[in-house]
């Protein structure tokens, strides 16, 4: 009979590892006013930490509406080069991820 049990806790285990497994595909939030939101992996792993998961900012700025401020070739040149306390990131993200990047921020309006 224990090992029954065991045996359950075991599968129930091993099912809720692969369940929490992701693969590289964009992950949803909401922005401030309810909209879903998909984040491109990209963002997710370099810039999430500093401007949050809803784009609200948090070290760096908000940058919820940032494509009706800044075009797509502005967001890519602060991305690759930095800007303020930013960091560029053209040595740690190829040419198609800052693209992929600065199109869908240029979209946030």
């Amino acid at each position: 009979m224990k090992h029954r049990w065991l045996g359950w806790i075991l599968f129930l285990c091993v099912i809720g590892s692969l369940v929490g497994c992701g693969n590289d595909q964009a992950t949803k939030g909401r922005t401030t006013d309810g909209a879903e939101l998909t984040v491109p992996p990209v963002y997710k792993q370099n810039c999430l930490s500093c401007h949050g998961s809803e784009l609200q900012g948090r070290v760096g700025p908000n940058l919820q509406t940032v494509g009706g401020r800044l075009t797509e070739e502005q967001l890519s040149q602060i991305i690759r080069e930095g800007k303020g306390g930013m960091p560029g990131f053209e040595n740690r993200l190829d040419t198609e991820e800052i693209g992929t990047l600065s199109a869908w921020l240029a979209a946030q309006k």
